[in-house]
C-alpha cells in the first residue's frame, strides 16, 4: 500500500497511464528514437549514444519524479510531495530543485537558495546573453 501523503493532490488519468506503461507505447518510443538516429547520425560512433538517448527518460523520470517526491528537503510548505533532493545539483542539472520548481513553476530558474545552483539556468543566461534565445524577466517571492 502507498501512503496517503503520496497520492494526495495527484491527478489520475487512467487511459493516457495505461498508454504509457504499455509495450504499445515504449515500442512506438524506441522506434521514433531508432528512426531519429537512423535520420541525423553523420558517424557510425554516434549510434554509441542510442542506449544513454533510451535509459534517459526512465532514469532521470526515476530520480525525479518519484525520488523528489519522498527524499530530500523543503523550501515551501506546499499541497504536494515535493521535495529538493541535492543542496547542490550539478548532476540533475537543477532538475533536483523539485519543491522550488512545484512553487515557482514558470520560472526558468529552479535554485532559489544562495546553495541551489541551477546549471540549466546558467546555460539560458548565456543564450540570452549572446542573443539566442530572450529571456523573459520574473520577479520569484520568496
Amino acid at each position: 500500500m502507498v501512503d496517503k501523503k503520496f497520492t494526495k493532490n495527484v491527478p489520475q488519468w487512467k487511459s493516457f497511464d495505461a498508454f504509457a506503461s504499455s509495450r504499445f507505447s515504449r515500442v512506438l518510443w524506441i522506434s521514433f528514437y531508432i528512426l531519429f538516429f537512423t535520420y541525423f547520425t553523420t558517424a557510425l560512433w554516434q549510434w554509441v549514444l542510442l542506449p544513454v538517448a533510451l535509459m534517459m527518460a526512465p532514469i532521470h523520470g526515476v530520480i525525479i519524479n518519484w525520488f523528489g517526491h519522498i527524499y530530500g528537503y523543503v523550501n515551501y510548505k506546499m499541497s504536494n510531495t515535493s521535495k529538493n533532493l541535492f543542496h547542490f545539483d550539478f548532476l540533475m542539472m537543477g532538475e533536483g530543485y523539485h519543491n522550488n520548481h512545484h512553487k515557482h513553476a514558470t520560472s526558468a530558474n529552479f535554485g532559489v537558495k544562495w546553495h541551489e545552483i541551477d546549471m540549466t539556468y546558467l546555460v539560458i543566461k548565456v543564450l540570452d546573453f549572446i542573443g539566442f534565445i530572450k529571456l523573459k524577466p520574473i520577479s520569484i517571492k520568496k
